[in-house]
């Protein structure tokens, strides 16, 4: 029973790390209606601006997480004005090769810039752990707060969205950019304000994933960032709760799918969750289905 609730922790908390960055393409897709698959890239380059705050500046931890936050703010804001915002109107299949550029452009910047020898990050969260039933289950100080700030982000998300006057602009532009154009809402920097938005939690996420595996290399965000698209389509994408559901029970099915049946099919477990979930409901758990009128 103590090894089941340990791997359900540890699914929990990676799925909390997928859920955040689910969050970032839910945004995205919900409001712009496109899919940023450079999104994982910005969690490695987040994860490397923390690391070289700390080891190389050897500035506090909280303040290496706001720096990687500002830097992947800025990056997302350029990515968006300098690569997606000429496609406004292209087809999505121009938007997608795109985004899939942009990418790998960033991966080759980081091998660039700090080699393909993987780092050794140290975690920016070690501030204890809790030990239960006799020392034979351990919860890290690590999966605490990843759970935590899965919870306050989602539950920040929520308010912002509903009761703030952007919130209210980017709701707006979700239904229908050419009217809220018409009623004076800037649809650009609606859409610039949400990717970066969704960068800033990408920088998050890349720290809490690190701090977790402590293996960073300029791969690092691209199965993470697969996987979490997994589990925002899964959930509802467009849906900020159904991307905190869709990780965490992603993260939880992973982590139980290599402890039970196979470590080497764990992933395979992932993707069929997807394939499911497009066959039998298409919006998926939370997702509002869209009727088209022809």
């Amino acid at each position: 029973m103590t090894l089941f609730l340990s791997y359900l922790i540890n699914g929990i908390s990676l799925g909390s790390v997928y859920a955040i960055i689910a969050l970032g393409y839910t945004m995205v897709y919900g409001i712009a209606k496109m899919l940023n698959f450079a999104h994982g890239d910005v969690i490695m380059i987040g994860a490397y601006i923390s690391f070289c705050a700390t080891q190389y500046l050897g500035l506090p931890a909280i303040v290496s997480v706001a720096m990687a936050m500002a830097v992947c703010t800025v990056l997302g804001i350029v990515i968006e004005g300098l690569a997606y915002r000429p496609l406004r109107q292209a087809p999505s299949l121009a938007v997608l090769i795109t985004a899939i550029g942009v990418s790998y452009l960033l991966q080759n910047v980081a091998l660039l810039i700090w080699g393909s020898t993987p780092k050794n990050f140290t975690s920016v969260f070690s501030v204890g752990s809790i030990s239960l039933f006799g020392g034979t289950l351990i919860i890290t100080s690590e999966t605490i707060l990843t759970v935590l700030a899965n919870i306050v982000i989602m539950i920040g998300l929520t308010a912002f969205t509903g009761k703030t006057k952007i919130g209210k602009a980017m709701r707006a532009v979700s239904e229908d950019k050419g009217a809220a154009e018409l009623m004076g809402i800037n649809v650009n920097a609606t859409i610039s304000i949400t990717f970066a938005i969704g960068s800033a939690l990408a920088a998050i996420a890349g720290v809490l994933l690190c701090s977790s595996y402590p293996t960073l290399q300029p791969t690092t965000g691209s199965m993470p960032g697969i996987k979490a698209f997994t589990a925002a389509v899964f959930g509802g994408i467009g849906s900020i709760p159904g991307a905190m559901i869709g990780g965490i029970l992603l993260g939880v099915i992973e982590i139980l799918g290599k402890a039970y049946v196979s470590t080497e099919l764990g992933d395979a477990f992932v993707f069929a969750v997807l394939i499911v979930v497009l066959l039998v409901k298409p919006a998926g758990l939370l997702g509002k289905q869209v009727r088209e009128k022809v």
